[in-house]
């Protein structure tokens, strides 16, 4: 089932540089968005570009390690851990601020997964976040875990809810930017076996769009009119037949700015929150600049 939901009422972060207001009236509307799209990507890839370093290293795990056979539950009603997962090329470190924001509404057990940009298989992956996640269960005492991924996060992701039988352990995936459909951007980066399973049509798409009856995980796909990383652009969201899927256009940023905008932010929390409850489309657009 897909759902398809645009959100609206959100303001954004980028001024336009009073210069811009003097150009001819014909650079209006998508052009403008356009610029100011790629201003804020170009800022937040050189914010990215400096905190790259201090998350090449696995995160240290606050939480100790449980008895064996001692693990207690997580109470009734207590949320469960939510586990990052960056794109392709990236780290942990691109999660900073939605860290910091998801803990100051009151989700601490936030745990990130880097795996190695060596990494060359979709399905490597997806098993090191199975294992990744098992360990998170046991430590927690939590029997399933929410997942927040990035571009080539999310699609690892997905592959390990509808492949690998972790529709069991998680219960609610939102991504960000995920090409679930493929994306034809950048053909020169095919060297790469991993980008070419990013591309339509490749064996790991079309194991993902085999029938999966009876997923348990719910889907949630933030999906953005400027992502230049996506090409077609809805290419990013999910239709599935047998998946509950809900798709939020976000307008007016790019690709790096969804694991970082604020606005996108709140959406992660609404969907985390409402997990138990059936998405119900809303009128408008998530609008960031």
């Amino acid at each position: 089932m897909k759902v398809t939901t645009v959100l609206s009422g959100l303001s954004g972060l980028v001024a336009v540089p009073a210069r811009l207001v003097a150009l001819p009236a014909r650079l209006t509307g998508l052009s403008l968005t356009f610029l100011k799209a790629t201003a804020l990507e170009a800022a937040i890839l050189a914010g990215h570009l400096l905190l790259y370093p201090s998350g090449i290293a696995e995160e240290r795990r606050a939480t100790p390690a449980l008895p064996p056979g001692g693990a207690t539950p997580l109470p009734r009603g207590a949320e469960p851990p939510v586990v990052l997962l960056h794109g392709f090329i990236d780290n942990r470190s691109v999660f900073l601020l939605l860290r910091r924001n998801l803990a100051q509404h009151g989700r601490h057990q936030v745990d990130s997964l880097n795996y190695s940009p060596l990494t060359c298989d979709i399905r490597t992956a997806a098993e090191l976040l199975g294992r990744h996640i098992e360990q998170i269960c046991e430590r927690t005492g939590s029997d399933r875990v929410d997942i927040v991924g990035h571009s080539l996060g999310g699609l690892i992701a997905r592959y390990y809810v509808q492949r690998l039988g972790g529709d069991l352990r998680v219960r609610t995936l939102v991504t960000l930017g995920t090409p679930h459909a493929g994306t034809r951007v950048v053909p020169l980066a095919d060297a790469h076996p991993i980008v070419r399973q990013m591309r339509p049509g490749s064996a790991v798409l079309a194991e993902l769009a085999r029938p999966a009856p009876g997923c348990r995980t719910r889907f949630v796909s933030f999906w953005s009119d400027q992502d230049r990383v996506m090409d077609p652009l809805e290419n990013a969201c999910i239709d599935h037949p047998d998946l509950t899927a809900q798709n939020v256009r976000v307008t007016g940023i790019g690709h790096l700015a969804l694991p970082v905008h604020p606005a996108v932010a709140q959406g992660i929390r609404q969907a985390l929150d409402a997990a138990e409850a059936k998405p119900e489309p809303a009128t408008g657009a998530l609008r960031a600049v």
